[in-house]
């Protein structure tokens, strides 16, 4: 995190020089929200439902994404994700992930989603043509936006925002001065705003469901610690606490750019085990060692926004036709 991502999360930091700017990143996004708005009225099929978030950073948005592929799924529904595919090989035209196609150019969290859930996952950076090709392809009966909140060319049946329990809302500014990709007001105006990191109200935790062998795939029972922290992710800070709550001793972390991608070079000065995240673990398949491993992680909603969810689904029309 650089001086400036720091100085938004400080009461006082020196962003506030940047403050002309956020006024004119306001004015603009206040513009194309309201005149995009309709679009959100969306009644057409598949419906389409967005995980979101109006913070820079890392929120806890794939988790959350995981675990709503696998609730659709419970209910007899097909689902599909799509993607701007961020970190990758920016593709002018819809990319269906399968095994062959690297992280390198779908993006780390897409990889993750179509790994974890074996739903089709299409990366595109309009995602309006990537919604095209699923209609086309698959015909799902839900498709879901990872990101997008701010894509107004995209018509929406359900928008779901999803907010740090910790840091919140930073200074409460809009970029540059602030974390904000839009005013605070903008959850006035998404179906349900979602907290990560509480057990009570619409939230849920992230549970630790153990460490890996990155090679291997394998659970391990005995990690050999002390290890050393790799990680590439919006909020390092939150992967600390995880592995700090699991007793694993750690004796150093090497913390790189959101998305990064990684080569071998980058381990070439580190020793012994290596303990990452598994958005990061995709990215090192092809050249990790026996001793690299990642560190599984699967939100934990309440029942209170389960049953807002479920909710949700049934205002919007989102069923199971075959029932």
């Amino acid at each position: 995190m650089n001086v400036i991502e720091k100085s938004w999360y400080q009461k006082f930091g020196i962003t506030w020089l940047l403050l002309p700017l956020s006024a004119l990143f306001y004015l603009i996004t206040l513009y194309r929200f309201y005149r995009k708005r309709k679009l959100q009225l969306a009644t057409d099929t598949p419906k389409v439902i967005v995980v979101g978030n109006i913070a820079v950073g890392g929120t806890g948005k794939t988790p959350f994404t995981l675990f709503l592929v696998d609730h659709l799924k419970q209910k007899g529904l097909s689902v599909a994700v799509i993607s701007r595919g961020y970190g990758g090989q920016i593709q002018s035209q819809p990319l269906l992930v399968t095994d062959d196609i690297s992280p390198e150019v779908c993006g780390d969290e897409p990889k993750l989603i179509a790994i974890r859930t074996g739903a089709p996952v299409v990366v595109c950076p309009n995602r309006n043509l990537s919604i095209d090709y699923l209609k086309k392809h698959i015909n799902p009966d839900v498709i879901i936006a990872d990101d997008g909140l701010q894509h107004y060319q995209m018509a929406r049946a359900i928008e779901l925002c999803i907010v740090d329990g910790k840091r919140q809302f930073g200074n409460g500014f809009v970029i540059p001065a602030g974390p904000l990709r839009e005013a605070k007001s903008r959850i006035q105006h998404v179906d349900l705003t979602i907290t990560n990191g509480t057990a009570v109200g619409n939230g849920y935790q992230l549970a630790v469901d153990g460490v890996y062998g990155i090679v291997d795939g394998l659970k391990v029972s005995n990690l050999c610690s002390p290890v050393h922290l790799v990680s590439a992710i919006g909020n390092p800070s939150r992967f600390e606490q995880s592995v700090t709550e699991q007793n694993i001793l750690v004796h150093g972390h090497t913390i790189f750019k959101d998305h990064h991608t990684y080569s071998e070079s980058d381990f070439a000065a580190l020793d012994g085990s290596i303990l990452m995240t598994e958005k990061d673990a995709v990215k090192c398949q092809s050249f990790a060692k026996a001793n690299w491993y990642y560190l599984k992680v699967t939100a934990k909603p309440t029942k209170q926004l389960v049953d807002k969810l479920d909710q949700l689904l049934i205002e919007k029309g989102i069923h199971n036709h075959g029932v």
